[in-house]
Order: structure tokens, then sequence, then C-alpha cells
């Protein structure tokens, strides 16, 4: 069985990499070269990268057109896999594969349809989450499911260390997914329960942006969802900082202090701020223009902290 795959960002990496070793991977769809770093020169995503490592074609089209088509036909592909291509493909580019398309989606559908799934159960502060293949269907996240694979969350996940585990695990569904189906026995198609759906939207550069109104437990939630873009941050003395690590602390200290206040920086307590509810106690933090470092090494640099506003009264920057 031919597989064309697409995908895009470092995610979808380990898919591809399973499939090429088990299965015939005939070419790779993915996004054009993007600019990047300072120079903003063009640089190709992960995919394109690991594609050419394992001397597979990659297609760079900017729009799935007649064109694009008539270039994927010539591979006679018989199966679509997706990982994060973040396209819908319309009936005609369908109509190329006939064993159809398959999907892998980091989220136990139909819970977190929709682009951030992986930050949106760690916002939400869920005791679970998985890993979902299904079938490509024409709206986003919708498709009949193949398998789904449970993973338990501690609390400690951050977005960065839970993709990459999320990663490896779809990887390992998808290409069970499609030896199945090489081998002539899909596995049983089970339609989603639309009564249980929810949806994540795309992450803004602006959702790190620290609201002290808010409780010490969703804050604390964000600094490990937004690990690692946009980061949490606020600002001190209007330079910004970013919180890398934080807890929520156990006592409220009986403070009647305003949200956003620095109410102890000291050895014995760390640096511990007021929120809407609750004490968050910053364990890793990052000044403007500074190196990350740990909450000693800043109160030395900074001995005045204590008493001193982090962000604004409103939360807002």
């Amino acid at each position: 069985m031919r597989i064309l795959f697409a995908g895009t960002p470092p995610l979808a990496v380990p898919s591809l990499e399973k499939l090429a070793q088990e299965l015939e991977v005939c070419a790779v769809l993915t996004a054009p070269d993007a600019p990047s770093g300072r120079g903003r020169a063009p640089c190709p995503s992960a995919v394109k990268q690991a594609a050419l490592a394992l001397g597979i074609p990659a297609l760079t089209p900017e729009k799935l057109d007649t064109e694009a088509i008539a270039a994927i036909r010539t591979l006679a592909p018989d199966l679509l896999v997706v990982v994060a291509y973040g396209k819908i493909f319309r009936a005609a580019f369908m109509d190329l594969f006939p064993q159809g398309g398959i999907n892998v989606h980091p989220s136990l559908l139909p819970l977190y349809r929709g682009p951030s799934p992986i930050s949106a159960a760690i916002l939400a502060g869920d005791a679970e989450t998985g890993v979902s293949v299904q079938k490509l269907a024409m709206k986003f996240d919708t498709g009949d499911i193949l398998t789904q694979a449970r993973v338990p969350l501690d609390g400690s996940e951050t977005t960065d260390s839970l993709t990459m585990f999320m990663a490896g695990l779809g990887a390992d569904l998808v290409c069970r997914v499609a030896e199945e189906m090489a081998a002539g026995h899909p596995p049983l198609a089970i339609p989603q329960d639309e009564a249980r759906a929810s949806y994540c939207r795309l992450v803004r550069k602006e959702d790190g942006i620290i609201d002290w109104t808010e409780p010490a437990s969703l804050i604390e939630r964000k600094v490990r969802a937004y690990d690692p873009w946009p980061r949490a941050s606020t600002t001190l003395h209007g330079a910004s900082l970013l919180l890398l690590k934080a807890s929520v602390h156990p006592d409220t200290l009986g403070s009647a202090r305003a949200p956003g206040d620095i109410v102890a920086a000291d050895g014995e307590n760390g640096i511990l701020v007021q929120t809407g509810q609750g004490i968050l106690k910053v364990e890793r933090l990052q000044l403007q223009f500074k190196k990350p470092t740990d909450w000693r090494s800043f109160l030395n640099g900074h001995p005045d902290l204590p008493g001193m506003h982090l962000g604004t009264n409103a939360g807002v920057i």
C-alpha cells in the first residue's frame, strides 16, 4: 500500500518516520518553506526536513489546486495519512485515494476538536487526555474513530513535554491502523458522539498574559499550557517577565493584598504572589533581556521584590 503523508510541525515527524519504516510512503505533503530566524531566510518544515532525510519526495504546494492534484495522481497513492497538516481536503482531492484518509488527533475525540487540544487539556486541569486516529471527514476532527489511547495526567505536564509523548503514541497508533488497512482488515469505525463534542481554538500570543485576578490554580495551569509558546507573562517595573515554572502555595498567608502583589520574596518562602484566589509560588522566571533563572538567583539580583506589584491591577498589560 502506497501512502501519501500530510503534515507540517515536529508533532508529525514520529508518525512519518514510523510509517516509512513499516510501510511505503511514496511522498510527503507539507507546508511551503517559511521565513525563520533573524535573517528571515526560508526554512523547510520539520516534516519536509524529515522526509528529505528519509529520501522521500516532499511536495509543498501553496494550494491543493488542479496542478497539485495532478502531481499527486501520478504517484498513485492508496491512502492519505494526516498529522497536523491544517487544511481541509475537498472531495476532488480525496478521490485520489482508493482507501480514503486517516488522521491523528491528540485528544480523546470528540473532546477538544481544533488546533490546540494538548494545551486545552492542560488548561482545563483534566485528569486524562489521549490520542485518536479517525477517518478523514469534510469537517475538521469529526470523522469516525478507528482507535484511541488514553493518557493519564498528573498535573506536571507542559504542552512541550506532552506534545512529544503524544507524538510517539500517535505514531504507534496510526502505523498499526495503516498496517491493518494494508492487510485488508481495517478497524471498526465508530461514529463520534456529537453530544460530547467540545472545541479549542488556536492559541494567541496575548493568551499568555497573566490576569492576576484569576485563581492561582488556573494561572499555574497557564504556565504549563503555554510552554513553550507564548509563555505565561506579566511585567515587573514595566519590563516583560516570563513565568517558566510555578506552583500553588498551600497557605493563603492570611493576606489581604491586591492580586499581583508580591506578598513574600525571601529564602524561606520563595517568590509568592497574591492572586484572585490563593497564592502562586514562582519557581523559575525570566526577565526581559535576561537569561532564565531559578527564584533564588532572581532574588539575589532583586532584593527589593517584597511589596512590589506584577502587571497592573486589572491584570492586563
